[in-house]
């Protein structure tokens, strides 16, 4: 598994500390939240037709032969699928919109891959599990509540409008929570941890809002 350049590092610091600053700014916010969803683009969002790359200067490379999905935490069955146990979950395929913080949306992306309810019915999560942790191969993790993880448009994804996830977007496997800024989103998925208590993420302790609510603005703390 190659973690990329030799200058990741750098690349990594500088891209965070602007985005830092950003949230400290409060950057990109424009006071008129719309909680009613009457506007399908959020507001303080452009919609693109093409799909921007963002990332923390770190794009892991993994062949899906080398590629395992570990849940773990408070649950019931823990797991720790290969590329073949993956690809023989039921498959589904959904359409939403995608809003990044950085303020671009994107509409009507067609997804493949295992719902998250698929995945939660395997390792039932006990009682006491209110959230989940998403870990990504660059060393990425964020936060989401266990109910909106098992949204019925939320998925473990593996291909995008009927193409596989490419390096640059997350592949092989990277989760899709659309209604959320897609920082949420974590690509190169390895790890989905299970939790009582919420523990946020790398950007929600940078200065993000640890809900990320795009049509509240839910941008910074």
């Amino acid at each position: 598994m190659s973690q990329g350049d030799g200058n990741g590092g750098s690349i990594r610091d500088k891209l965070v500390a602007i985005k830092q600053a950003w949230a400290q700014s409060g950057r990109l916010l424009t006071g008129k939240a719309d909680p009613d969803h009457a506007n399908r683009l959020p507001p303080g969002q452009r919609l693109v037709t093409n799909w921007p790359v963002l990332d923390l200067g770190v794009k892991p490379d993994i062949a899906r032969a080398d590629w395992r999905l570990t849940v773990d935490g408070a649950v019931a069955n823990p797991i720790t699928w290969d590329w073949a146990t993956f690809m023989a979950q039921p498959q589904v395929e959904d359409v939403s919109d995608i809003h990044c913080v950085t303020q671009w949306s994107r509409f009507d992306n067609r997804w493949q891959g295992v719902a998250t309810s698929q995945l939660l019915s395997v390792v039932q999560p006990l009682p006491q599990a209110n959230v989940v942790v998403l870990h990504g191969a660059d060393g990425y993790t964020t936060n989401v509540t266990l109910a909106r993880f098992a949204g019925d448009d939320c998925l473990i994804a593996h291909a995008h409008d009927g193409v596989p996830l490419s390096r640059d977007h997350g592949g092989p496997v990277r989760a899709i929570i659309p209604r959320w800024y897609f920082w949420k989103s974590a690509k190169w998925l390895t790890r989905i941890e299970v939790l009582a208590v919420d523990k946020p993420g790398f950007w929600e302790l940078r200065g993000y809002h640890n809900d990320g609510d795009p049509w509240t603005e839910q941008r910074y703390n």
